[in-house]
Formats: C-alpha cells, sequence, structure tokens
C-alpha cells in the first residue's frame, strides 16, 4: 500500500467509529434535510484539515502536553455537544404534537449553520488532538514536508468528508419515512439523547 492510501484507511476507520462527528451529520440530516447533513460533512471535513496541519507544526502536540489547554477543549466540545442534544430532545417533545407544515418552517438550517457546526464538532473533539497527534508522525516524520502534509491534508478531507456525505444522503433517502413527524420526533429525541451521553463522556474522561 502507498503511503496515502493508508492514510486514508486509518481516516475512514476512525471516521466509522459512531461518535460526536458521526451523531451531528444524522441530527442535521434528519433535522433539515440531506443538503444540511452533507454541509455538515464538508464542515467535518475541513476539520480534519485543521488537525492534521496544526499536528504537522506542532500545535496539536502542544496542545496534547499542556493540561490546560486540552482541558478547556474537552470542556468546551463536552458544552457544545451537550447543547446541542438537548435542544434535540427540546425538538422532539415540540414535534411529536405539531401539524408537519409547521415543523417545516421551523427546521430551516443555513448552509453556513450546517457547515459551522460541524467544523466545531470536529474542532472541539479532544479525541482528534490524540489521534493525529499519534497518527501523523508515522507520514511526516520529524520535519515539515509540506508537499506531503498538503496530500495527506487532501487524502483526510477526500475520505472523511466523502464518508459523511454518503452517510447523508443514505439518510436522506429514507426521507419519506423520516418526515413523518412521529418518526423524526423520535430520532431527534434519541440522537439528541446519544450527544448529551457523548458530552457528559467527553467531559469525564
Amino acid at each position: 500500500m502507498t503511503m496515502p492510501l493508508i492514510f486514508g484507511l486509518a481516516i475512514l476507520l476512525a471516521a466509522a467509529v459512531p461518535g460526536p462527528d458521526f451523531a451531528m451529520v444524522v441530527r442535521n440530516t434528519v433535522l433539515s434535510g440531506r443538503g444540511s447533513g452533507m454541509w455538515t460533512a464538508v464542515g467535518i471535513g475541513l476539520g480534519i484539515v485543521v488537525w492534521i496541519v496544526a499536528t504537522s507544526i506542532g500545535l496539536a502536540a502542544l496542545l496534547a502536553a499542556s493540561a490546560v489547554a486540552f482541558t478547556a477543549v474537552k470542556l468546551a466540545g463536552a458544552a457544545y455537544l451537550v447543547y446541542l442534544g438537548v435542544r434535540s430532545i427540546i425538538t422532539a417533545v415540540k414535534e411529536r404534537r405539531r401539524p408537519a407544515a409547521d415543523i417545516e418552517l421551523d427546521r430551516a438550517m443555513s448552509r453556513w449553520a450546517a457547515f459551522r457546526s460541524g467544523l466545531l464538532c470536529n474542532l472541539l473533539n479532544p479525541k482528534a488532538v490524540v489521534l493525529f497527534t499519534a497518527l501523523m508522525p508515522q507520514f511526516i516524520g520529524n520535519g515539515e514536508d509540506w508537499p506531503v502534509i498538503a496530500e495527506l491534508a487532501a487524502v483526510g478531507m477526500a475520505v472523511c468528508a466523502g464518508f459523511y456525505l454518503l452517510l447523508a444522503n443514505l439518510i436522506g433517502l429514507l426521507r419519506t419515512v423520516l418526515e413523518r413527524p412521529r418518526v423524526r420526533a423520535w430520532i431527534n429525541g434519541a440522537t439528541g439523547a446519544v450527544m448529551v451521553a457523548l458530552g457528559l463522556r467527553v467531559a469525564a474522561n
């Protein structure tokens, strides 16, 4: 295997494990449709690029080595997940008895909002610090080889964003079923509960 292929496989395996990014794509797709899920995926992909560059120039290692900075990122990420999770649960409770037309008006999400939620979710995930701090030295050695870094960043974004774009589209195929108020409310509630649990777990670790 070539280096980009091995790196891409590692990123794919990390993306396929359900976590905050996975939950965010599901939440936004169910809440606002396939387009929102796809823009969320692009935001996550850009987050991967940021982590690859930050790791390559040593910023991620400094963050991992600083207990105060790492804890700040961890708590910020946990608070963000809990906040979004609680919002999803509240939305689910409200949607159970509302007409579908009213729900449609409330659930619109701009492209920027969806993109931003994916980017922030990825950047505030402390596990990304650990993952890329351990992973990147295996591919870039001791020096800053910018052509290699650029190649890995492109591969990382393509693989990660591609995986979540596929997830958003798969969920989008179920739109007919998901448009039922009770089904959507149940999924919003379940996704919200998962995000709250992930946030609490991040804060506790």
